[in-house]
């Protein structure tokens, strides 16, 4: 639903809501006074209700934890006892002369009658909100799950036989021994890059041994190409036990630095650095931009590593990109399974 038919929803929904609560005025003895108290009952609700719904459950309504739901009605319900009361008890009476709530009424009668009245709102509230919050959820779900058939169609349609190219590499590599150690040596680490990426498990998870074991196979590869001038300062922190992550996770980062970035100035070394605590990941990339790159594609998809990371690891991560055209840093925390 566009913004504008949302907001015309909403107004006439709150048109809706006035006239009901007009109509019961037409049969009471003080058509006028009757008229005036249910308008002002109507915008308090109103208002209590857009307070709550846009200010207070978006950021304290959750079920999962009990003590901000519970502060959440209250600060719903005491807007719409604050509010009527200010309106109807003080203002009214201080302007015109005259109250809802006559002087014969003791105040534990109003608190117990607004007090619910305005659960009632809060509870309505809580309804639409909640129904609509749940309906959003659904929709990114589905929108998420089409994102990742697209992206398996993808995958599948960019394979060009890799189990004939991974053997085609190994005849290659056995060729090569003889004529050149190093080109050997270059052929055999394409082949294991090739055959990490011809593994496949359940979940789509290997062990984290395994990306680290891709992530400096690719390095050396690299290095092997601008060798001696290649500057790349790749560390790991922590203790790596049975972790697992999702295959090919890290690797587009590390890829996209060495195609965007200076990799030839040891003054400015490409900074890799992956800490683990526990199943806590934090993966760290920096580097300086190459000013002279004509390439302007984004490597094998730093937008598609985003749609990943929602689809495997939702609400376990945090991802933060800063680039300012000449330097370039991401920094992903994952919490991993």
């Amino acid at each position: 639903m566009s913004k504008k038919k949302k907001i015309l929803l909403h107004v006439a929904g709150c048109i809706i809501y006035l006239i009901w609560n007009l109509v019961p005025s037409i049969y009471e003895p003080d058509l006028t006074a009757s008229m005036v108290f249910n308008v002002t009952f109507t915008l308090v609700r109103i208002i209590q209700f857009y307070f709550c719904y846009l200010l207070i459950f978006p950021f304290f309504l959750d079920w999962k934890n009990i003590p901000k739901t519970v502060f959440a009605i209250f600060l719903g319900l005491s807007i719409f006892i604050f509010l009527r009361y200010f309106i109807e008890q003080f203002t009214f009476s201080r302007l015109f002369g005259f109250q809802n709530y006559g002087k014969h009424f003791s105040s534990s009668f109003y608190l117990v009658s607004n007090i619910f009245y305005g659960f009632s709102g809060v509870f309505f509230t809580i309804a639409i909100y909640s129904t609509e919050k749940a309906l959003n959820r659904e929709k990114e779900n589905a929108i998420l799950r089409q994102e990742a058939t697209k992206a398996e169609l993808a995958f599948l349609k960019s394979q060009i036989n890799p189990h004939f190219l991974y053997n085609t590499l190994n005849y290659i590599y056995s060729l090569a021994l003889p004529v050149s150690e190093q080109l050997a040596s270059a052929i055999i680490r394409l082949s294991s890059l090739m055959r990490y990426t011809l593994q496949e498990s359940e979940d789509g998870k290997v062990l984290l041994t395994k990306e680290i074991e891709y992530i400096e196979s690719y390095i050396e590869l690299f290095k092997m190409r601008f060798a001696p001038n290649f500057y790349v300062d790749f560390k790991i922190y922590g203790t790596i036990d049975q972790q697992k992550i999702a295959v090919l996770l890290l690797i587009p980062f590390v890829e996209n630095a060495f195609k965007h970035g200076v990799v030839n100035d040891q003054e400015k070394p490409v900074t890799i650095h992956l800490t683990v605590n526990g199943n806590k990941l934090t993966f760290e990339l920096k580097n300086y931009i190459n000013q002279q790159q004509k390439d302007q594609s984004s490597g094998i998809g730093l937008n598609n590593i985003k749609k990943r990371l929602d689809l495997i690891y939702p609400s376990q991560y945090h991802l933060t990109i800063q680039n300012d055209e000449k330097f370039y840093q991401c920094l992903l925390q994952i919490t991993l399974d």
